[in-house]
């Protein structure tokens, strides 16, 4: 499971994961584990220390730009611009020769040729469409990419497939067929499939 929100607070021991990864450590990202995990989870050292006083069952951390492994399913933490208060990192996920890079919170990709190489999906952040909530604070950038600024960088990687999550009023307050249009359109102006997550979508990977 990556990310555990404050609305998934007491519903973690009626699904049992077996590992539990963390992208930040603000409320919405983390705050399902105010109760303790059922299982360990992994981090960056910053996002373990923002909810130390969480009981976990095992903090175990994780140093952006080293792969690690849960089972058979592969993890590299790439950081990202969002937040100075809760530093956040995207993950590239690989099982077998399928990769995926999720990254729901972001102003700003560092690296995104390393991040997006032979990356077969994005998911990405959706908090917001067209209009920019990327602000400055000195040299860091901080809030959310738009949409369309995230499926440049699709294209310029060769990502051919983008899903959107942890979307904003943009999305959520807009008619779920003409938003679903408007994102697909912004995708093929890219070379880019687009399309926004929903409840309970499942995805193969061959």
């Amino acid at each position: 499971m990556i990310d555990c929100g404050a609305d998934w607070l007491s519903r973690l021991r009626r699904i049992d994961p077996t590992a539990i990864v963390l992208t930040h450590a603000h409320g919405d990202h983390a705050s399902g584990l105010a109760h303790g995990s059922p299982c360990p989870v992994f981090g960056t050292p910053e996002t373990l220390a923002l909810i130390a006083r969480f009981s976990l069952a095992e903090a175990r951390a994780v140093e952006p730009r080293r792969p690690f492994s849960i089972g058979m399913i592969g993890f590299e933490a790439f950081p990202v611009e969002h937040s100075l208060r809760a530093p956040a990192v995207g993950y590239r996920v690989t099982a077998g020769s399928a990769a995926l890079f999720y990254v729901p919170d972001l102003a700003a990709l560092r690296d995104p040729a390393a991040a997006l190489h032979g990356v077969d999906l994005y998911i990405g952040d959706g908090a917001t469409v067209t209009r920019s909530m990327v602000r400055r604070h000195g040299r860091d950038v901080i809030g959310h990419a738009t949409v369309g600024v995230q499926l440049a960088w699709c294209r310029e990687q060769g990502v051919c497939r983008a899903i959107f999550t942890h979307c904003g009023s943009e999305i959520v307050r807009s008619d779920a067929r003409v938003i679903g249009a408007a994102i697909a359109t912004l995708g093929q102006e890219q070379g880019v499939e687009a399309s926004v997550a929903y409840d309970g979508q499942r995805l193969a990977f061959s």
